[in-house]
């Protein structure tokens, strides 16, 4: 039996130089050759202390030693990543993965709304790295594509009043073609998160569960767009989704897909993700009084619409 190996990940500054320097030629060393050639070879000591010491970086070790290093480079509220490098040795160890969940938490605690990186087009697992850490293509300029990830923003409701209340607080970022997937357990709050966005985008009608006629269209009472609400619970996949043609609606209104994890993701590249989770979990079919049982809710954009859409500053501000 071997021990088990432990991955540590520290934010650092200019002291750390010499290790993240040695970690960055060795992992961008071990790359093929690339034409026009990286020019992380030609990072020194002193180049790489100069940008730990405007923005800091992180350093992976292990018991082999600093495994992993990466450099902040904060471009306003958008947090870019440099020189993000794996010892050849410690490959297939998840250091890789390690270091960019300590990124996304230290880019959320400095009030960071995104991440931003570069890879190249001729090295397509990383590119498959990135996009499965949800990362999405935002820019291609060869040989370099921009990815993108918009940091997820968690809110907790004490009671249905506020999980309203922050369901209409969203509503003044949503605009036409958006598509909102909320996900939960049964009586996490779906519904009364939804009645919150049709309060805030001032639709007509009452917002009830969907689940016997699948779908409803509420329109608007003055300029802004229809909601369009969707129960996938009953629906056996995207070809079941995709008979409400729904497609014809998309681009003019704002669509929920309550149940929709696994589903709905097919319908748009860009969209955003709510999973509702009750504090205390699901007991029995017995409904739960919000009120006895928080929700925290989690909201997880994904594609650049939602770069300055300002979810942050408009979702976590105090409830009244």
């Amino acid at each position: 039996m071997t021990a088990e190996r432990t991955i540590e990940v520290a934010v650092v500054g200019p002291e750390s130089a010499a290790d993240i320097a040695d970690v960055v030629h060795a992992g961008f060393g071990a790359r093929e050759v690339l034409d026009p050639p990286s020019s992380a070879p030609d990072e020194t000591r002193e180049t790489v202390a100069a940008a730990l010491a405007d923005h800091g970086g992180l350093l992976a070790t292990s018991e082999l030693g600093p495994v992993g290093a990466l450099i902040f480079a904060p471009d306003g509220d958008v947090m870019g990543l440099r020189r993000v490098s794996v010892h050849p040795d410690a490959q297939g160890r998840g250091v890789a993965g390690a270091l960019v969940l300590q990124a996304e938490h230290e880019a959320a605690e400095r009030g960071s709304t995104a991440i931003r990186v570069l890879a190249r087009v001729e090295l397509p697992r990383t590119v498959r790295f990135w996009r499965h850490l949800g990362y999405v293509e935002s820019d291609r300029d060869d040989p370099f594509v921009t990815l993108l990830k918009v940091l997820p923003v968690e809110v907790e409701t004490r009671s249905s009043d506020e999980a309203r209340a922050v369901g209409a607080r969203l509503a003044g970022a949503l605009r036409a073609g958006d598509l909102v997937i909320l996900s939960g357990d049964l009586g996490a709050g779906k519904t009364t998160f939804t009645q919150g966005i049709g309060a805030g985008l001032r639709v007509r009608g009452d917002i009830t569960s969907p689940t016997f006629v699948i779908s409803r269209v509420h329109p608007p009472l003055d300029g802004g767009p229809a909601l369009v609400h969707v129960d996938a619970y009953r629906l056996g996949g995207i070809d079941e989704l995709d008979d409400l043609d729904l497609d014809a609606s998309l681009e003019d209104s704002v669509t929920v897909v309550e149940w929709g994890d696994g589903v709905a993701e097919g319908l748009a590249d860009t969209r955003l993700e709510v999973r509702i989770s009750r504090a205390r979990g699901v007991q029995g079919d017995a409904p739960v009084d919000h009120d006895d049982d928080p929700r925290t809710v989690l909201f997880t954009p994904v594609g650049d619409r939602w770069l300055a859409a300002g979810l942050r500053p408009l979702l976590t501000g105090a409830l009244a």
